[in-house]
């Protein structure tokens, strides 16, 4: 945490009128115009330019990026198990290294003004619990200045490879922050006993869900409603995310309403990438029931896919394209995906631009959120825990 006082003049919180905005131990002291500045302050012109809270990435794997690294040459099959399986066959013969690589890209999303990260890190039978160590390191690493939690996730499946569920309880008691999860009819074969595992280790170590559920259709909305039937016996209300959930936008209108409506009464959230390939939840239906819908990239250059860049703005872009959001307001919609929402959904506290928090903030030479969202500038600057971090999108750290 920075201890020295800084002053940030001229600059326009979320495109509201121009202020001056003042940190202090590390966090948001006041914001207003002439204000009293402790001897010795730093001052600096914003120029007018955007302030943005620090952004948020829900949903990302630190643990398997490539970035960085030669070209990874994708001959993958089209099928989620040809991924799995290429995935396992590729760490075991490059001797991946997830500590060093979830750090490179930490650092790559802080330079580009990214302060709170959730991201899962493989667990199965062959690399055990390292993934999740070497994100731990990382979050260790980086806790100055961003805020990182570990999903323990099974990316393999949770009953397919005897000795997960173990290795997922090890994980959680190493110190990763959430328990994931995957797929229980198409990956585990048998949804019932696959969630009621999952449940009774995240109940045994009062730890959050976040469940992966690509499945689509019937399929997808028959497993969202035992992961709804387990949220509400075991008391987890507010402590479940649904990352993908594809079938949402797979279904008739009357079975997603119904859906939605239970996931809005247990707090359940939904994080999304907008991909292109598949059918997303409905953003406005999801807004009208109350489900609070995040942003996250998903995986960043890896065996998976040779696409992605730590950038949130952009891909507060990707949803709003694939979402048909042109309006400015509608445009400001994705950027909370990527802010405020993101951070409610993760649950990352002490988050925005109000005096008492944690200084976190990006300055972006753009007129409003929308033309943020739209250009993508290089950020001016990045404070961290009230610490100037990144100029011109260059990270200043050692």
């Amino acid at each position: 945490m920075s201890t020295s006082s800084l002053l940030l003049q001229n600059v326009r919180p979320m495109g509201q009128p121009a202020c001056d905005l003042l940190i202090e131990q590390g966090r948001i002291a006041a914001m207003g115009t002439s204000l009293n500045t402790p001897e010795g302050t730093e001052h600096i012109d914003g120029l007018g330019q955007l302030l943005l809270p620090g952004l948020v990435e829900a949903h990302t794997h630190l643990d398997k990026t490539l970035w960085g690294q030669d070209w990874y040459v994708n001959e993958v099959g089209n099928q989620l198990v040809d991924k799995i399986n290429n995935e396992r066959a590729y760490r075991a013969q490059a001797q991946h290294d997830s500590a060093s690589q979830s750090l490179r890209m930490a650092r790559e999303f802080l330079a580009s003004g990214t302060t709170r990260i959730r991201s899962h890190a493989d667990v199965d039978t062959e690399i055990g619990t390292k993934h999740v160590a070497g994100l731990l390191q990382t979050r260790a690493d980086m806790a100055p200045w961003q805020d990182i939690q570990v999903v323990a996730f099974p990316q393999s499946g949770l009953l397919q490879r005897k000795g997960t569920a173990q290795l997922l309880d090890e994980s959680l008691a190493m110190g990763a922050d959430v328990l994931g999860g995957l797929d229980p009819c198409a990956i585990d074969l048998d949804p019932a006993q696959s969630l009621n595992v999952l449940f009774e280790i995240a109940e045994r170590h009062n730890k959050p869900l976040d469940i992966h559920l690509h499945e689509p259709g019937d399929m997808g909305a028959f497993s969202l409603k035992l992961i709804l039937d387990r949220t509400e016996a075991h008391g987890l209300q507010n402590k479940v995310v649904i990352s993908h959930g594809f079938c949402l936008g797979d279904v008739s209108d009357a079975q997603c309403s119904a859906l939605l409506a239970r996931m809005a009464k247990l707090g359940v959230s939904l994080v999304t990438s907008a991909p292109p390939s598949r059918i997303v939840p409905p953003l406005g239906a999801c807004q009208r029931a109350g489900v609070l819908m995040a942003g996250g990239n998903d995986g960043i250059r890896d065996t998976w896919s040779p696409y992605g860049r730590p950038d949130m703005l952009e891909r507060a872009m990707f949803i709003g394209m694939r979402y048909n959001l042109r309006r400015d307001d509608e445009v400001e919609q994705a950027l909370h995906c990527v802010t405020h929402t993101g951070a409610e959904v993760c649950g990352f506290a002490d988050y925005g631009l109000t005096p008492g928090r944690r200084a976190d903030l990006v300055l972006v030479p753009a007129q409003t959120p929308a033309h943020a969202v739209v250009a993508r500038p290089v950020r001016s600057l990045v404070i961290a825990n009230g610490q100037i971090v990144a100029r011109e999108g260059k990270l200043l750290l050692e």
